[in-house]
């Protein structure tokens, strides 16, 4: 599954970035990238193959700045390459966009597009996105409401961020049956589609909702449906600790969950049986697995 990351804050976003993208390794992958915006300009950098390949490529350039976002791609339209990477940008690459999830009108809309006279340089349905929200720039809209114009035409699933280098005081983002999370930080905040890239960071988190749109800035952040509307969001407590998520001594993630088996088994019922009742409650349980498999 694809894995998005973000950052904007006084920072360098670069650290955060890549950590984020080791933290969603485990998801799966074919390609990684990043793009950070500094200086009113954006720089992208793709790699298909591993994010330690990728961090190499970044390393080389001496990327930074305190705006950036980064992904992981499990190919669906398009082949794996780097042509098919995330970030995708518009024609001038001041627009970076990164996503998760299945544009269905995709053929359609990217059509329309080209009729317009865009080029495509990608097999992916994600770059529609990006020129459907240029499209609203050029005509005179500020980022967010051309991103929530764009996403009302959209059909399909995603999960967004997104950048642009003549606003580069924000990430507006934006959820429809695929997750996406806020981190609230100290003059920094976070983006993620998994709250396990933002634990190391910050235990305070926003959950959007499908059909939810959200400009995210250093200090603050603004919640609306994509129809425009204020949204109050709660800011919710993470528990889970990074020693949790991690590979800890184990060379796998899947064999660290063979051998943590026992234990989760335990952590799934502590709390909700006594002693007492704990027989009687199991074999309830068992007979409900089984009749459920029949």
């Amino acid at each position: 599954m694809c894995g998005i990351v973000g950052y904007i804050g006084n920072k360098n976003c670069l650290p955060f970035l890549m950590e984020g993208l080791k933290r969603l390794e485990y998801r799966g992958y074919d390609s990684a990238g990043i793009g950070i915006i500094h200086n009113s300009s954006c720089d992208i950098v793709r790699n298909s193959g591993k994010v330690s390949e990728l961090e190499e490529k970044v390393g080389e350039l001496e990327l930074h700045g305190n705006l950036g976002i980064a992904h992981t791609r499990w190919a669906t339209h398009g082949v794996p390459g780097e042509n098919n990477a995330h970030p995708h940008s518009n024609s001038d690459g001041r627009l970076i966009l990164v996503h998760n999830g299945i544009i269905e009108n995709y053929d359609t809309l990217k059509e329309e597009l080209a009729g317009r006279g865009v080029i495509f340089k990608s097999e992916t349905d994600t770059e529609v996105m990006v020129h459907l929200i240029d499209d609203y720039l050029k005509n005179g809209y500020q980022l967010f409401d051309s991103v929530r114009l764009a996403l009302n035409r959209i059909e399909g699933t995603y999960g967004i961020a997104v950048g642009f280098a003549d606003e580069p005081d924000k990430i507006v983002v934006a959820r429809n049956g695929s997750p996406l999370v806020i981190g609230i930080g100290d003059n920094e905040n976070f983006v993620a589609s998994d709250v396990n890239a933002l634990i190391a960071y910050t235990s305070r988190v926003i959950y959007l909702e499908d059909g939810e749109i959200a400009i995210v800035y250093k200090d603050r952040y603004e919640a609306k449906t994509i129809s425009d509307e204020h949204v109050i969001k709660e800011v919710r407590k993470v528990s889970t600790r990074v020693d949790q998520i991690s590979k800890g001594e184990y060379e796998y993630f899947m064999l660290k969950e063979i051998i943590e088996q026992p234990v989760s088994v335990e952590n799934s019922f502590r709390g909700r049986l006594l002693p007492s009742e704990a027989p009687a409650e199991l074999e309830r349980c068992l007979k409900m697995i089984l009749t459920s498999r029949l």
